[in-house]
């Protein structure tokens, strides 16, 4: 029998555990956020003046992955929404993301197409940042926009800041001044507690008018949580009482990652499906655990480009080496699939940004009169790196 007919059939006539897979989605916003009474509090008061026709201050909501931060934001904005369906004053909300926008260029045309702007009044290409957003604000003075622009995982945009347009984040915090009718707010979710550091002290003035940090979860709060969602999303009684702790004490170790949480009991869902088990047990948590980080690592892995992943080739061939031991390892493979090698410095940069992802590390030591130097390390298993790299082409003959 054909395999693929062979699993739409098991498919068609099999178990079916999972009753509403939305509500297993990072995207679902419940009806009731839990846990989060005072963090909605804090969010909705700031955002309140728009009601009143006056412009809130910004505002920077700041937290660890999966405290609920994003999910809050929306709760806010979707029920200002409703509110202000009734009214002749023109607000706009507007929801981006930095890390999805890999340019500046597409975050701010991402921005205008929420706007309604047309491709002949904000082209795909062509126009500098600064001409971009000066169309931007000139619908928003016409339009007489009041308009709160939502940037998620606004430390990234940070990274997105070439020298060119550095200034950006400044006129987007200052935009008011040159705005004559409307207004623009702008709200920034952050996951790093220390990224206002690395900006410009004219921007950290405006952006921070007002502040909302979310704690994270404890383990008894997820257990909650994913009680919830599991009610949601599964039949009755198909998930054991063991499975949810397992799932929420694992959870937990994640620093209180609700997120994280109800990929674990979805993926576990999954394998249980495809199983064809009546129940979901602590043994589908465990090989979820496992699958969700082997699917992590391999999708970021697959998704940096080639002399990145050269890089991580050499950081694993050199094992705890230093950055030119790393280096000189990386201009041998160069020669040996005739790339040409990037300098020193650009290679020092990458490192580190790779070291943010969490694929390597590095730590400090000490080398006496020579001053200090870093060393670096995999995180991931060389298996996995081998694996995954084995699939490009031009560094099959490296693997």
């Amino acid at each position: 029998m054909d395999p693929i007919d062979r699993l739409l059939d098991e498919a068609e006539s099999g178990l079916s555990l999972i009753k509403n897979r939305d509500a297993l989605r990072f995207t679902f916003i419940p009806d009731r956020i839990q846990h989060r009474d005072n963090e909605l509090t804090q969010v909705t008061q700031s955002l309140l003046p728009i009601l009143k026709q006056s412009r809130p201050s910004n505002l920077l909501v700041y937290g660890k992955p999966g405290t609920g931060k994003t999910l809050v934001v929306k709760k806010v904005i979707s029920k200002i929404q409703e509110r202000v369906k009734s009214t002749n004053f023109p607000i706009k909300l507007v929801y981006t993301n930095s890390k999805v926008e890999t340019t500046l260029y597409g975050l701010l045309l991402n921005f205008g197409r929420q706007l309604d702007m047309s491709e002949k009044e904000l082209p795909w290409t062509g126009i500098s940042i600064s001409e971009v957003f000066r169309r931007i604000l000139d619908v928003i003075n016409n339009k007489k926009l009041n308009v709160i622009l939502v940037i998620d995982e606004i430390d990234f945009l940070v990274k997105l800041v070439t020298k060119g347009n550095k200034d950006i984040l400044y006129h987007i915090t200052r935009a008011n001044e040159r705005l004559n009718n409307g207004s623009l707010t702008l709200v920034g979710i952050s996951n790093n507690l220390t990224f206002k550091d690395h900006l410009d002290p004219r921007v950290i003035s405006t952006l921070g008018e007002e502040e909302v940090v979310f704690t994270s979860y404890t383990i008894e709060q997820l257990r909650s949580i994913i009680q919830e969602r599991i009610r949601m999303a599964f039949d009755r009684d198909v998930v054991y009482d063991s499975t949810l702790n397992l799932c929420a004490a694992y959870a937990g170790r994640e620093h209180g990652d609700a997120r994280r949480a109800i990929d674990l009991i979805r993926v576990a869902g999954e394998i249980a499906e495809r199983d064809q088990s009546t129940s979901v047990q602590p043994d589908h948590i465990e090989e979820a655990l496992k699958k969700i980080e082997e699917d992590k690592e391999t999708a970021a892995l697959k998704s940096y480009p080639l002399h990145e992943k050269l890089l991580i080739l050499g950081v694993m061939r050199t094992d705890g080496s230093t950055t030119g031991s790393i280096y000189n390892v990386y201009k041998e493979m160069c020669r040996k699939i005739q790339q040409k090698e990037l300098s020193y410095r650009r290679i020092t940069q990458m490192l580190s940004e790779i070291e943010m992802s969490g694929l390597i590390s590095s730590r400090l030591v000490h080398q006496g009169v020579h001053g200090n130097t870093k060393k670096f390390k995999l995180t991931i298993s060389q298996s996995i790196v081998k694996e995954t790299l084995y699939l490009d082409d031009t560094l099959r003959e490296l693997i």
